[in-house]
């Protein structure tokens, strides 16, 4: 489980900028909550962690909330991108279009989007009313999901790839997870998803179950919390 950033899916990408004028305020919005989450360690690169790759991403939809399956454009970081310090309008691209049956991605910007694309299509897919995706990497809720009850994918299935998107479909029909709004990645080491209607939605979802699994992790320790290893 230590592979990270790789790329899975047949990209069709065409390299150039992003009208600032379209895009500068929603990605504002984005980098905001990036910025809490490298601040919290949930985004990040560290040679000693996934292999030395970049971890974490973040999207946001922008078309229309009647848009088919398939086609619900969104606003998404780029590749490789968990490791900078800052991020810019140039650090995104847009997904187009994605199809998990021929595992393919459309887009277009300055760089390619991140591998977990096909993962935040899925979820768009789910409901009209989704609109923000926040992908992080937490120890503390990954170790903690199934105590907690968190909705979890199979051990067995990679980031990334078609399986994953049929998982999150699987998870939001036969689990709590329409309610809950977060999930962990089972083979996907400290992976976990929220989502929400809006930004401010999906980071308190982050946030509250982060702080649920600092109180279980704390109460394993015997009530020490710096004891654990995060």
């Amino acid at each position: 489980m230590v592979e990270e950033g790789v790329i899975k899916f047949s990209a069709a990408h065409r390299e150039q900028a992003l009208p600032a004028r379209r895009f500068a305020d929603l990605a504002c919005k984005l980098s905001a909550w990036r910025e809490v989450m490298a601040k919290t360690g949930l985004i990040g690169q560290t040679a000693s962690l996934y292999g030395g790759a970049g971890y974490g991403n973040v999207s946001a939809r922008v078309g229309a909330p009647t848009a088919p399956r398939g086609a619900r454009a969104f606003l998404i970081s780029g590749t490789q991108t968990g490791g900078h310090a800052c991020v810019s309008l140039g650090d995104y691209c847009v997904v187009e279009r994605y199809d998990v049956r021929l595992n393919r991605v459309e887009s277009y910007g300055p760089l390619l989007p991140s591998s977990e694309s096909m993962t935040h299509g899925a979820i768009y897919d789910l409901s009209s009313r989704v609109r923000f995706v926040l992908h992080g990497h937490t120890p503390a809720i990954w170790r903690q999901a199934r105590a907690l009850g968190i909705p979890t994918t199979d051990e067995h299935v990679a980031y990334g790839t078609p399986e994953m998107a049929q998982e999150v479909a699987r998870l939001y029909r036969d689990s709590a997870l329409a309610e809950r709004r977060i999930f962990a990645m089972g083979g996907h080491e400290d992976g976990v998803v929220v989502f929400g209607h809006t930004a401010e939605d999906a980071g308190a979802v982050l946030v509250a179950w982060l702080a649920r699994a600092y109180e279980a992790e704390c109460r394993i320790a015997g009530g020490n919390l710096c004891d654990v290893t995060r």
